[in-house]
């Protein structure tokens, strides 16, 4: 056995061609797969999916799937499994799990039909999402936008056109 954090759900079976793998950058994509069936309900993922393709993804979604990420433990941890993430700066990024909680904050903040259909959120309903959420309306502006931009992108991944933006 091998702990891979200091809690207790950081203990697993050693394998050394996993463990090389991980210190030679190259990833562990099976532990990946592995704690990602533990965690990730299979018919949520693949509505998820069909959603994403069709462009009919919402806020709702979103938030389900960050809950469901949130169980794989913290992203960091994540990004260190896939292989070549090393190569592509992606070893030294720091994701703030209370940046996390800012965005859940948000959207739980938001009435139903808010998170449906984000276009309808307009000044007064962000003043209030804002005030709902005690953050401010520029944070909830952040978040529509990148939602948005991550809609766009999912869109382009659907079709084959995406292109990387670096």
């Amino acid at each position: 056995m091998i702990g891979v954090s200091e809690k207790l759900d950081g203990i697993e079976p050693f394998d050394p061609e996993r463990m090389a793998g991980r210190i030679l950058g190259m990833g562990d994509i099976i532990a990946l797969v592995e704690k990602a069936t533990e965690v990730i309900d299979e018919e949520e993922a693949l509505s998820a999916t069909k959603k994403m393709q069709s462009g009919k993804f919402d806020l709702e979604d979103f938030l389900k799937q960050m809950k469901q990420i949130k169980k794989l433990g913290p992203l960091e941890n994540l990004i260190k499994m896939l292989p070549g993430a090393k190569k592509m700066g992606l070893n030294n990024i720091n994701i703030d799990p209370k940046q996390m909680a800012h965005v859940e904050a948000i959207i739980l903040s938001m009435t139903p039909k808010e998170r449906k259909n984000p276009d309808i959120i307009k000044a007064s309903r962000k003043t209030r999402i804002a005030k709902g959420c005690g953050l401010s309306v520029q944070e909830v502006n952040k978040l529509l936008t990148q939602f948005e931009q991550m809609k766009k992108m999912m869109k382009q991944m659907a079709s084959g056109n995406f292109k990387m933006p670096f």
